[in-house]
């Protein structure tokens, strides 16, 4: 079997890399050995990682000698997914690992010759005429000054955490108009050529202007290409880190963010006073430049402004393509409320959307959320959206906005349910519970200014994500199902009474 080996990206500059070679077992651990090196703190690879050696494999489980039981330990619970993924990543296809406490064999010459660095062995495979001659070729026109990851093919890691995606914010859904098309068609330039042209790229704008719906686009456009894409808020980085330190998983943090394709980090503004965060961040993203993967970030303000952020990432930030988006322009608004309403099969007016369009001017987050309700009432009336309509929920829509507060809405909407608020905010998963904490979540992102993190630490400590897919599910019930668009109705306009 032949395998495209990644090599890492100290060595391009010596090594120019245009033959793979053929990787069994033993040369598969090796790899993922030297891997580990680069990979994992000192301190980690010195005390559960050095000394281990490849022994055999059993079908596909590699046996892998430890030094000691508590290295086994370690090896085969918070380690293990690391280990196990670059081993399958070398090797070419899905395996196991089993550790067993073994006394090292004697050090022979051709067991220092084994355990020689990836870099090295590649470099005398190729300097060897034989080697290069049984060895098929990459591509003929390969230089230096293309982005490694264009040269060599990558190994799919199907276990890697992957981001939860909006499926709604796509390119095919960005209307871009006059106002953004610049900043559209940059977007479209980093989804197509990641690290090419424009890295980082740095995009920033207004509250509700699209700048997550941008950057998650690039990320969808990645993922359908076979690349590692990872999206995740500023907020749910630092919560991640956190936990990794409080678990003792760092290896596992930076295995997961440094070895994505393409990382796009959300709301960088705030990392505000979290030093230690933005010191994690710092070398993340230097190994990730060094490794010519793209960055993509997202905030409020252009970089230059964020100075409670550390002079060293400013400088990095403004290193890139720096590009702002902006709220887009009467007719584009028009045009966005029109392909919202062909989405949720129903009629709109042309007065109708020209009336909302200039009347909500704030972002286009408010325009949805007064769009979606009267999506609802349309569909609860079975009437056509009119333009007194339209005036009634902009007028109500301004009244309660950020009056609420989450553990309001928690409570009007259990007693709907005939529940308690500890049901909806507990571990339970029953189906009528699972449908009430749905709803609830999703109102809590319409009525109150708090974000997907905050939401799910309200209900129980429950991931971003989570709550995401519980808004997703949540929108689609209402628009597919009368009856739950009722409910909804009926929870709001009591929360709105109060």
């Amino acid at each position: 079997m032949y395998f495209a080996l990644f090599v890492p990206a100290y060595c391009r500059h010596r090594l120019k890399l245009k033959k793979v070679v053929a990787v069994n077992a033993q040369d598969a651990w090796n790899a993922a050995y030297a891997q580990l090196e680069l990979q994992l703190d000192r301190p980690t690879f010195e005390m559960w990682v050095r000394g281990t050696a490849f022994i055999g494999i059993e079908g596909d489980t590699f046996v892998i000698a430890v030094k000691n039981v508590t290295a086994r330990d370690m090896l085969s619970q918070r380690l293990y997914r690391n280990v196990r993924r670059l081993v399958g990543d070398f090797y070419g296809g899905n395996v196991e690992l089993r550790f067993e406490v073994r006394k090292p064999a004697p050090r022979t010459e051709k067991s220092v010759e084994t355990e020689m660095p990836l870099f090295k062995l590649l470099a005398q495979q190729q300097s060897s005429p034989q080697t290069a001659a049984s060895a098929p070729e990459i591509s003929s026109s390969s230089d230096t000054s293309t982005p490694l990851h264009h040269r060599v093919a990558r190994p799919q890691a199907k276990d890697l955490p992957e981001s939860v995606l909006n499926t709604g914010y796509t390119f095919d859904r960005f209307i871009p108009g006059n106002a953004n098309e610049m900043v559209y068609a940059a977007a479209h330039a980093v989804a197509e050529h990641p690290a090419v042209s424009y890295n980082p790229f740095f995009i920033y704008g207004g509250v509700g202007v699209g700048k997550t719906h941008l950057i998650q686009a690039i990320a969808h456009a990645c993922v359908a290409r076979g690349l590692r894409a990872v999206y995740v808020p500023s907020e749910a980085f630092t919560n991640d880190l956190v936990e990794a330190i409080r678990s003792k998983t760092t290896a596992m943090f930076r295995e997961r963010y440094r070895n994505a394709d393409v990382l796009l980090i959300d709301d960088i503004q705030f990392l505000k006073d979290k030093e230690s965060t933005q010191e994690e961040f710092f070398h993340t993203f230097n190994v990730l430049h060094r490794f010519n993967k793209q960055i993509v970030i997202a905030s409020d303000e252009h970089p230059g402004k964020l100075t409670h952020l550390e002079a060293r990432l400013r400088s990095r930030f403004e290193g890139g393509l720096v590009m702002d988006v902006r709220l887009p322009e009467l007719e584009t608004r028009i045009a966005i409320l029109q392909m919202w309403a062909q989405e949720a099969g129903i009629r709109l007016e042309l007065s109708v959307a020209e009336y909302i369009a200039s009347r909500v001017q704030n972002h286009l987050r408010e325009m949805e959320g007064v769009f979606k309700k009267m999506v609802i009432q349309a569909k609860t009336s079975r009437s056509v959206l009119t333009v007194q309509q339209a005036a009634d929920e902009i007028d109500g829509f301004h009244r309660p906005r950020y009056m609420l507060t989450l553990q309001q809405v928690i409570d009007v909407s259990a007693r709907h349910y005939g529940m308690l608020a500890e049901d909806l905010i507990g571990p339970r998963r029953t189906g009528t519970i699972n449908q009430a904490r749905q709803v609830a979540m999703f109102l809590c992102r319409e009525l109150t200014s708090a974000s997907l993190p905050q939401i799910g630490a309200a209900f129980g400590g429950r991931k971003h994500s989570t709550v995401l897919h519980a808004c997703q599910k949540a929108t689609r019930d209402i628009t597919g199902d009368p009856l739950t668009a009722a409910v909804v109705v009926d929870i709001r306009s009591k929360l709105l009474k109060n």
